[in-house]
């Protein structure tokens, strides 16, 4: 059975990036889009980042047109997430979350055998699952769920303490 950390993604520039190189640290892996009514938690997460960056947390961007939300292309979605929300955590690829094209990571982050507790297919834009130092799956949460509301921060805070 594969870890978090034996993916291989492409970032949105195109080079091909292991999930190795963010091992030991916390992550909040999202399949975001550019015209969804949730496109505007990009500042949210921008802020998260922002402010957690230093202590060793992470976000992971993936871009995905499963809810026909995001349809441009990989330079498009970077200049989009630029210049509107100044975003600058990790950006990948676009990438299938669900159905039969799902990528490799998402079937292993959705999957009952590989992540029993949060598993489950994706619902919407901007699912979020918390990812520990060790690459458990500690935490999921829903689209409607705010960056900066309660839920995240407190447990993005928990994960960085352990």
């Amino acid at each position: 059975m594969k870890n978090f950390y034996a993916f291989q993604v492409n970032d949105i520039g195109g080079a091909e990036r292991s999930l190795s190189e963010f091992a030991g640290k916390v992550l909040l892996v999202v399949n975001v889009a550019s015209k969804c009514g949730n496109t505007p938690q990009y500042k949210n997460l921008q802020t998260l980042y922002t402010r957690y960056h230093e202590r060793g947390f992470e976000i992971l961007g993936f871009p995905a047109n499963n809810f026909r939300q995001e349809p441009g292309t990989d330079a498009e979605i970077q200049s989009f997430c630029s210049l509107t929300y100044g975003v600058t955590f990790p950006m990948f690829a676009k990438i299938s979350v669900k159905g039969k094209d799902i990528h490799p990571l998402y079937a292993f982050l959705t999957d009952k055998e590989t992540n029993p507790q949060f598993a489950g297919k994706i619902t919407w834009n901007f699912n979020k699952f918390l990812v520990d130092r060790a690459g458990n799956i500690v935490g999921r949460f829903d689209s409607k769920d705010d960056p900066l509301g309660d839920k995240i921060p407190r447990a993005v805070e928990e994960a960085l303490d352990r």
